[in-house]
């Protein structure tokens, strides 16, 4: 069997990443699915424009988990949803006989995916998973991209509706843990679909810590 490429790239098809593709395709839907397969294209020709080359295979497998934290199967109640991707990556790497180091790299890629500008100063495995979350949900680097690569890559993982059920995607990953969206962007979705919802405010907790000045 050929390996599949589009706008390019051939997408990873070691044991590995069958087996990653696997286990995402049965935990998630279409749009996380979908989604996740474009985080890893988009992030690999954003790679090619800024001079950024990672591991495919690691970068396939950053891109596949970082939203593993959002399904039922794998969504926690104790931390931030990035972390339970992350988390069930380096397992995944880790019993996969991937080393330590490879498997800090891709659990970093995921846990800071929606930490800006900080990805960018770590390595490219790091970088990538953030720009192609970026291009994707975002419309960072959209115009730096040639037409004829975003149509490749949305022909092959179509995006329908995706602003809308990307918000509502997260929303209920992490409406059942209000808490742990303190100092993320995600206290923005909450706010927007959780009605009466507030973040938490920052100076707030400062104003109320337990220190008496």
């Amino acid at each position: 069997m050929s390996q599949t490429t589009i706008a390019g790239i051939k997408i990873p098809d070691s044991q590995l990443a069958t087996d990653a593709t696997e286990l995402v395709r049965q935990a998630t839907d279409d749009l996380l699915f979908h989604h996740s397969r474009r985080v890893f294209l988009f992030g690999t020709l954003q790679g090619r424009r800024l001079g950024l080359k990672a591991d495919p295979e690691l970068l396939y497998v950053g891109a596949m988990f970082h939203d593993l934290g959002l399904t039922e199967r794998y969504r926690r109640d104790d931390q931030r949803f990035e972390l339970d991707g992350a988390d069930e990556a380096r397992r995944f790497l880790r019993s996969n006989g991937i080393g330590e180091h490879e498997a800090r790299l891709v659990w970093e890629g995921i846990a800071l995916h929606t930490t800006p500008e900080v990805p960018y100063r770590l390595e490219p495995e790091v970088a990538l998973v953030t720009a192609g979350v970026e291009t994707d949900v975002l419309g960072i680097g959209y115009h730096e991209l040639s037409p004829a690569d975003i149509a490749a890559v949305t022909t092959a993982h179509p995006r329908p509706n995706f602003k809308r059920a990307i918000v509502d995607a997260f929303a209920a990953g992490f409406r059942h843990r209000p808490d742990t969206t303190f100092g993320t962007v995600n206290g923005d979705v909450l706010e927007h679909r959780v009605p009466g919802y507030r973040h938490i405010d920052f100076v707030r907790v400062i104003e109320g810590s337990a220190w008496p000045e």
